[in-house]
């Protein structure tokens, strides 16, 4: 009897997951709420070039750092 509940259990979880009841696990990135005073930005693509700043890292391009 003890058999059947588990049988039982396992398909109702395995049956949750697939349906979307239980969500995967992501990993987030957190972005500060607030501006950084930076005078310019530098992107690998731009080469030596100063572009107008953004107001933190989250918001510039990929490969950009902030001065």
């Amino acid at each position: 009897m003890a058999t059947h509940k588990i049988w039982v259990m396992s398909l109702i979880i395995v049956g949750a997951i697939l349906g979307g009841v239980i969500p995967e696990t992501k990993t987030v990135i957190a972005c500060p709420l607030y501006c950084l005073q930076v005078e310019y930005m530098t992107c690998s693509s731009s080469g030596d070039e100063k572009l107008p700043p953004r107001c933190n890292c989250c918001l510039a391009p990929k490969n950009c750092t902030l001065l």
